[in-house]
């Protein structure tokens, strides 16, 4: 196997695993939204509908990379970041239904505050990096 499509096996691979948490996760969500759960059902279903998510956007950057002129390294960088973006996504989410805080904003309560700094670490600024760094990857490599 090539450099190039270790990045995109592990993408793949990732995906796969997400798909079936995303499917699990539906279990929770529904769980939630009839009460046999005590945890906040809407935030249940977004940490359902993040999995899916995540698994489309891994998918498809894994489709992408070898259109990339980024060298093996750097995809296998983009790739990771976005693998533990979308991880964390998910179980942020799943997580903060069960505290039953929304997390997008500092509020000065502890639980909430907590997983506003958490998504913003894992979440947020790497995802928004990760998809400048794949827009610019686009860029034809110079011969």
């Amino acid at each position: 196997m090539s450099e190039s499509s270790s990045a995109e096996r592990m993408l793949g691979i990732a995906a796969a695993w997400l798909t079936l948490i995303a499917l699990l996760t539906g279990i929770y969500a529904a769980a939630a939204m009839t009460g046999k759960l005590h945890v906040d059902g809407h935030t249940a279903l977004a940490s359902h509908l993040s999995a899916l998510m995540g698994t489309f956007l891994l998918g498809v950057v894994g489709w992408t990379m070898p259109m990339l002129s980024y060298g093996p390294r750097g995809k296998r960088i983009l790739a990771t970041v976005l693998i533990v973006a979308s991880f964390a996504n998910w179980f942020i989410t799943a997580v903060k239904a069960a505290l039953f805080v929304s997390g997008i904003e500092v509020q000065g309560h502890q639980a909430n505050d907590a997983v506003f700094v958490v998504l913003q670490i894992f979440v947020v600024v790497p995802m928004i990096a990760a998809a400048i760094a794949w827009i610019i990857g686009f860029r034809k490599r110079s011969p």
